[in-house]
């Protein structure tokens, strides 16, 4: 159960950090080159489809499986597997703070950001510190990641 609990981790942990890797590297890059207007609509639509079923299971998932992994009693556990298992779960739980405090407040003010606004003030208010911001949480998620993977084959 263990392996399997460990293995989860790293999966989820990998593909949440892939995705925060890709909005960094690709999708935030191609959306700076769209107009104030365009990008405002881009940010709304990305923030009212992303926020659902599945990503809510993996934003959920990344946290879970490393707690459950942690819980799970393991005889042949070294100290070391167990400390990079407990440093990836904390790496998780900041990614998750960031986004709570960080980046979701952002995308609850730009979607209620009043239509009398212009769409450069709109944009002025969030894009850079909602970049700041994720560039933070991606490099959170990336090293849990590394750090699960390490415990993994430790």
């Amino acid at each position: 159960m263990a392996t399997v609990l460990l293995a989860l981790a790293v999966i989820s942990t990998g593909l949440y950090a892939g995705m925060m890797l890709i909005f960094l590297t690709g999708i935030m890059p191609a959306l700076a080159r769209l107009t104030d207007g365009e990008f405002v609509v881009a940010m709304r639509r990305i923030n009212e489809e992303v926020p659902r079923g599945l990503f809510l299971l993996l934003f959920l998932a990344e946290v879970a499986f490393p707690v459950a992994a942690l819980a799970v009693p393991v005889d042949d556990r070294s100290d070391t597997q167990w400390w990079l298992l407990l440093a990836g779960l904390i790496c998780v739980v900041v990614n998750h703070l960031v986004t709570v405090a960080g980046n979701i407040p952002l995308n609850n003010a730009l979607a209620s950001s009043a239509a009398a606004t212009p769409d450069s003030a709109v944009r002025a208010a969030f894009e850079g510190r909602w970049n700041r911001f994720h560039a933070v949480r991606t490099a959170f998620a990336v090293g849990g990641f590394a750090l699960i993977v390490s415990a993994s084959l430790s």
